[in-house]
């Protein structure tokens, strides 16, 4: 159920969707150790927050963190999402338990969704959320005339704001690149 709650009852990003779910009981799918710090964040938000560790070790410094903010952890794999409606997802874990949300926040690791990147041999590096496109400060790849931007290059921040910049620096430096 995950892919078809994706943009609706699973989001990735408090600042686009926060605001119209503030107060409401959240999830937050833990990824790793950049998951702490968006507990710390989303507590500008929301008091009611469940972690779902989704099979990870939480070290215990965290575990001990996030029992002094109130916010509990659910261990065990999620084996399915559903959905009820626009919002309102349920997780139902291997243990057999079901855990009901108003709101899903996950971070799921970054990675080109095609081999365009593979073909022309891209320089790739990886980062803790995923694999993203090499750039340099004028947004071109390791391969002189390409150009990339959002998601592909900076998984830090999925952001259509950020995206849409990016496009545009890329757009800009690869018609200059075109000027004789």
């Amino acid at each position: 159920g995950f892919a078809e709650g994706w943009g609706t009852s699973i989001v990735p990003c408090p600042y686009c969707d926060g605001f119209e779910v503030a107060g409401q009981h959240w999830g937050l799918v833990w990824s790793g150790p950049q998951s702490h710090n968006q507990v710390r964040l989303f507590h500008d938000w929301t008091d009611r927050l469940t972690v779902f560790a989704d099979g990870h070790d939480i070290p215990t410094d965290i575990r001990a963190d996030l029992e002094r903010r109130n916010t509990p952890i659910v261990d065990g794999r999620i084996t399915e999402i559903i959905r009820h409606g626009g919002s309102n997802p349920t997780l139902k874990l291997d243990s057999g338990r079901d855990v009901a949300v108003d709101i899903l926040f996950a971070h799921p690791r970054n990675k080109p969704s095609a081999g365009l990147h593979e073909s022309l041999d891209l320089a790739t590096t990886a980062t803790p959320l995923g694999i993203v496109l090499k750039v340099d400060e004028r947004r071109e790849t390791s391969m002189p005339g390409i150009y990339a931007a959002g998601d592909l290059t900076n998984p830090m921040i999925p952001s259509v704001t950020t995206a849409s910049w990016q496009g545009t620096m890329a757009g800009i430096f690869a018609q200059q690149s075109m000027l004789t």
